[in-house]
């Protein structure tokens, strides 16, 4: 289903710490000529937002920075960032962030408490392409002329079911040599899954049986959605079907040439790592689960090639940036809702889904591929179009070109000859409404709904491209703005009518 979001931002304010230290003159200055910054700086950014399912969100989020005397700049001390925001129908990002490489002489030390309820969670099947994407089933809008085939809508939450996150991270780097650290982490997971709550979701508004579906904005509760039909046809396990909570533990190498962290310029940045994964509590009682322990190795490699750098207010930099990695699963056993979390060796931000969405792969949906492993590259040209000051504040616009790819590497196993004997058992029906006698008509599911036959479209590469709009504050700071589509516009990313596109507001860079 496609998402709409409009975002709005209320206001930027900088609040300057009343400790910070007043700049002398002459001022030291960075790469672009900017004064560096000292002491403490703050920035806040209210937010209001609004999604067709989620509802009206309101939050803030403000990041806080520690300079110093500025001699480390644009490198930090300390810095805390929280984010707070909540939606009217359940959707909601509570985090709180520690990043510091000061705190621990010689050592990064980043700590990251995050509670992430998702009312809506999205599902569309396994192995990417495999699965295939129904938009009529989905797609509801009150004008029905805009709808191809409306009768055959089925509810908007077909691809979709209730997901809570629980995250909590303590991770360490230290060097071995130079460029080369050494890194280790531990944490748990905690995930909270169930069907979507369609009464919640529905409000005070009661689904009429009178009325035809898509003439409606109500969820009808009688639709099992795809989670659900996984469930009965033996794709999800019954240890899994809840979620469970799962301690980890990561080490890993990494080899940093980064002039900074955040928008570098120039340099390299390669990580390996493996992490293990516990399990216990898995689907609330119903029972054990240490058949879940497994083992994942993660590998990535960002470049950043400098092609213009000038200490101009205008047009001062320009560079060339891509990452691929890949993640794939060595050993044991993993749930499938872990097989959409995206390993990573430092918490930065909120989300770490894999693949799909505005943190991997931008335009396409979220959490469209779903594999025991994938592989995955982004390229962009980033460009800083201006500098400026507001006050004693740094600011920067910049305008980033992108092209992203995922591809699976590690499928699930289905056996579609015993998958289609369940599908096709006449058990599984899905109804269309036939507006000649005002009612509507049973049908049996088809397996070429619901799964490719051609084996070749499980390796298939998911293509998207778009363009960013970064807003930037003492280089560190970063306000993100993506828009991006699918490029490979053919039956296997534009199914049933399917066009889409995505808008994304963010912080940071995605890499």
């Amino acid at each position: 289903m496609k998402r709409v979001v409009l975002m709005g931002l209320m206001a930027l304010l900088i609040v300057p710490s009343v400790f910070a230290k007043k700049e002398k003159k002459p001022q030291e200055v960075d790469s672009l000529g900017n004064p560096i910054k000292t002491g403490w700086n703050f920035g806040i950014l209210p937010s209001i937002a609004y999604d067709a399912d989620y509802g009206f969100q309101g939050g803030i989020l403000t990041n806080v920075y520690y300079y110093g005397d500025g001699k480390q700049y644009p490198e930090y001390i300390h810095s805390i960032y929280f984010e707070g925001a909540y939606t009217t129908k359940h959707h909601g990002i509570f985090r709180l962030n520690y990043d510091s490489k000061y705190l621990i002489p010689n050592h990064r030390l980043t700590l990251d408490a995050t509670y992430l309820p998702d009312a809506m969670c999205d599902f569309y099947g396994f192995n990417g392409y495999q699965s295939k994407f129904q938009n009529n089933w989905v797609s509801w809008n009150k004008k029905v002329s805009k709808m191809a085939c409306p009768e055959e809508y089925q509810s908007r939450v077909f691809y979709k079911y209730k997901r809570d996150l629980i995250r909590f991270a303590a991770d360490i780097e230290g060097t071995i040599y130079k460029n080369l650290k050494w890194n280790a982490g531990i944490g748990v997971l905690g995930y909270i899954i169930d069907d979507c709550n369609i009464s919640m979701l529905n409000g005070k508004k009661d689904f009429d049986e009178t009325k035809p579906r898509y003439d409606q904005k109500p969820l009808d509760d009688k639709i099992v959605g795809l989670y659900d039909l996984y469930k009965q046809w033996g794709l999800i396990d019954k240890a899994e079907q809840n979620g469970g909570w799962h301690p980890y533990a990561r080490v890993g190498l990494t080899f940093d040439t980064r002039d900074k962290r955040q928008g570098p310029n120039r340099g390299i940045y390669a990580d390996a790592f493996f992490t293990y994964s516990a399990a216990f509590n898995a689907s609330y009682g119903q029972q054990a689960s240490a058949g879940y322990n497994h083992l994942q190795f993660n590998f990535t490699f960002r470049h950043y090639v400098p092609v213009l750098q000038r200490q101009n207010r205008c047009f001062s930099n320009i560079v060339f940036a891509y990452r691929i990695g890949t993640q794939n699963l060595i050993a044991g056993k993993s749930p499938f809702y872990m097989d959409n979390y995206m390993n990573t060796l430092f918490i930065q931000r909120v989300y770490y889904e894999g693949l799909g969405g505005g943190n991997s792969i931008r335009g396409m949906m979220a959490n469209r591929i779903s594999a025991k492993g994938f592989a995955f590259a982004n390229v962009e040209f980033r460009f800083r179009i201006v500098n400026f000051d507001i006050g004693h504040q740094h600011f920067y616009v910049g305008l980033n070109p992108f092209f992203d790819l995922g591809i699976v590497t590690q499928p699930y196993k289905i056996d579609e000859d015993a998958i289609k004997a369940q599908v096709e058992s006449g058990q599984y029906k899905h109804e269309i409404y036939n507006p000649a006698t005002k009612s509507y008509e049973q049908f049996d599911y088809k397996y070429d709904e619901f799964f490719s036959t051609d084996e070749k479209d499980i390796y298939r590469p998911h293509m998207t491209a778009g363009i960013g709009l970064k807003i930037g504050m003492n280089e560190n700071f970063v306000l993100s703005a993506d828009w991006a589509m699918p490029v490979n516009e053919h039956k296997y990313m534009v199914q049933d009518n399917a066009k889409y596109s995505n808008f994304y507001v963010k912080m940071g860079y995605l890499f």
